[in-house]
Order: C-alpha cells, then structure tokens, then sequence
C-alpha cells in the first residue's frame, strides 16, 4: 500500500499523506526526487495534533508532488485494488487504521478520494491552518486538509489544527482564524450550478440527486443556477498551479538534498541528470507548461490573465453568496477511477479538477460529504460541517 506504518499509544491516531513533513520520518512526496529525505521538523499542523494528544501512526502515498488524481504518479508506482486507482490516506481511514488524515489538497486528490470512498473531507479557507512544515507547490491555493469516516472526526481535528502561525505568511489573523469555530449559523439556502455537472456518470449524478433530496427534507431552498464563470476556474488553475509549481521544484538540483545523478561533466549536467532521473513524466510536462507559461511571451497574456479570472471567479462567489448559504457540486465525474482510464489519459488529472479548482483557486472552504461536494463563504466551515452530517445521515 506503500504506507509506512507506526507504532502509537495514542489515543486518536493521525495518518500524514507524504506531503507533510514528519521529524525522523522520510518524506518524499510521492518523487523519486526527494526519496529518502528527512525533514529536522514536523509541519505545524502535524505538531498541533500530537500536542493535542493525536499520534502519528504512518505515512500515506501520493502522487508525485500531489498533482495527478488519486497517487497513480507515485515514483514506485499506483496503488490499484481490483482495477481500480486508490487513495493512500482514504484506504487507511477505510481499513480503520487511522482516525483522521492530514493530507495536502494542491489539485483536490483529497477531495476525490473522500467523495470516491464514502468519506468526509474538509478544505479549509485559505490561510487558516498553517502550511508550514509542507512541501511547497501551488502556495496560493494549496491547503492542508483533513480526511476522516466522520463529521465529528474531522471537526474535532480542524479545532486543533485551525489557527495564526508566525512561521506561515499567508496565515490568517488569530481572530479571522477563530470565526471558523464559531460560524455556527444556519444554512437555508444552497446552489447548484447547473454548469458544473456536466459530464459525470450515472452514479454521481444519483448523488447530487440525493444530496438535492435530503437538503430539501430537512428545510434547505435548493435552486439551480447557471453558475456562470466559475466553470473557468479549472483552466485558470492550470496555468497558475503548473507556474507556481515550476518554481518551486526548482530548488532540486541534486546539489544539496535529493536525487543525485552519479553521471556528470559540469554543474549544468548535475543539474540536468538529476532532474531528468528524479522527476516522472506527468511532472516533466506540467514543468514545461509551467516554464512555457513564465516565458517573455506569455506571461501577459496567460498568467496574468489567470490571475485575472481569479478575481472574476472570486467575485462570482461573492456575489452568489449573497443570495445563497452554500454552493452544491460533484466533486468528481466519475464514482471510480480505473487504470484503464489513466492509460487513455496520462493527463486526466488537469482535465477532472474541473470540479475541484474552483474552491483551490478562490481559497474558500469546500466540504466533500455523501460524495458531493459543498463550497461555502470564507470562514463558513461550521456551517458546512453542519449540512455535511445531514448528507452523510450521522446521528440518524
């Protein structure tokens, strides 16, 4: 399953997935590139929950660098059950090995995993819970996160882990950080944006359907919208993601941590082989496109037009949220991944977080219960958690 394993006596038991640093334990972030390392520190959110009395009890896979869709990029390989791909961290939750997971949303793997295996998952506001002690990708939307087979699972977690941190310089003031706790409130009426279901397959539709179902029995208005820009999230986030994400990695050069090449003339080669041996393919074109989109040529016209639609979806947000409490859709297209598919589409991951980018790219919190997904105002995670356990049935 490629997951290490610990011992704890711990009480509430935390699985990492390999893009959080854990003190004398290897993280490698799913690449070849960084196999072996091990970080002198463990993240702040990681520290937060041990001193709260949660202990680590192993690491879970991802794909390399958390870009593709469910770990199938992971240097030693996908983790597949019957055909079909399998998240790391939500089979250890699934198998009752661990009662929480921290994971690193960067392209809503986590997100996909939760709604593919019947599980709850939370992705905070952005700037909330501390991003220090992770391996840096897409710093403006990446998110620590949080897994669990339970909403209480996952509330009792975000209270430990939500918080300002000096270290963090996207963290959110303390007081802006507490109004997540407190943003009890109530939900009374939700969104469904027609435009963001197009293309899922029978089973997720049921589940919208369903999740339609149960809003309205229990008082919620539900109307469905057109949704408007938001659908352009997912290319937006592309091209900011794969930028963001080239200049990050560009720190491994094989010199001081990471991948050596054992064959070189000059610096340039250290630098070339090293890269070329530590890196996978799906993560050598998106470097490409990432570099491709910094360029003289295009960084007007592509990046800083991204940066442009950023805010427009922002403000498509902020405008729906001032009718609506939440806004409901998929979290994926489909009710499984199979390696078929990944076979026929190496690429698939930047084509399927069409459902996932528009949360990533606006930092609004965004809450995967029933396999839907929910994306409400920034700060609102009370309020999400609370229809969250109306759609997982908790405490019926």
């Amino acid at each position: 399953m490629y997951t290490l394993k610990l011992e704890t006596a711990a009480k509430a038991r935390v699985v990492a997935d390999d893009m959080i640093l854990t003190k004398g334990v290897a993280t490698a972030a799913g690449s070849k590139m960084l196999q072996g390392f091990e970080s002198l520190f463990s993240s702040e959110a990681l520290t937060r929950l041990e001193n709260a009395g949660y202990g680590l009890c192993g690491k879970s896979r991802v794909g390399e660098f958390a870009l593709d869709l469910m770990g199938e990029t992971a240097f030693d390989g996908a983790l597949v059950v019957d055909g079909v791909l399998k998240n790391g961290a939500a089979e250890v939750l699934s198998a009752k090995e661990a009662d929480v997971a921290l994971c690193l949303d960067v392209n809503g793997s986590c997100r996909r995993a939760a709604a593919q295996s019947g599980l709850i998952s939370i992705k905070p506001t952005y700037g909330t819970v501390s991003r220090y002690g992770t391996v840096p990708v897409a710093c403006s939307g990446e998110t620590v996160s949080l897994m669990a087979d339970s909403v209480e699972a996952v509330k009792k977690a975000l209270a430990v882990v939500v918080g300002h941190d000096d270290k963090d310089g996207t963290s959110q003031s303390e007081a802006l950080c507490d109004s997540v706790l407190k943003n009890d409130g109530t939900v009374k009426r939700v969104a469904v944006l027609k435009n963001m279901l197009v293309s899922i397959d029978a089973d997720v539709k049921a589940n919208i359907e369903s999740a339609i179902e149960d809003l309205k029995k229990n008082g919620i208005e539900v109307e469905e919208i057109e949704g408007g820009n938001i659908a352009a999230a997912k290319v937006a986030w592309n091209i900011l993601m794969c930028a963001e994400m080239c200049n990050n990695v560009s720190r491994y050069d094989g010199v001081k941590y990471g991948h050596r090449a054992q064959e070189f003339s000059n610096l340039d080669e250290l630098y070339m082989n090293s890269r070329t041996e530590g890196f996978g393919s799906f993560l050598k074109t998106a470097i490409i496109f990432g570099s491709e989109t910094l360029s003289t040529d295009n960084y007007m016209k592509v990046y800083d037009k991204a940066l442009r639609t950023r805010r427009i979806i922002v403000d498509e947000f902020n405008k729906l949220f001032g009718e609506f409490d939440a806004v409901l859709m998929p979290a994926v297209s489909k009710s499984a991944y199979t390696v078929k598919d990944i076979e026929n589409d190496k690429f698939m991951a930047f084509n399927e977080n069409f459902y996932t980018a528009p949360a990533s790219i606006s930092g609004l919190p965004a809450v995967v219960s029933g396999g839907v997904q929910l994306v409400g105002k920034a700060f609102s995670e009370n309020k999400l958690l609370t229809v969250a356990k109306l759609l997982a049935k908790e405490g019926k």
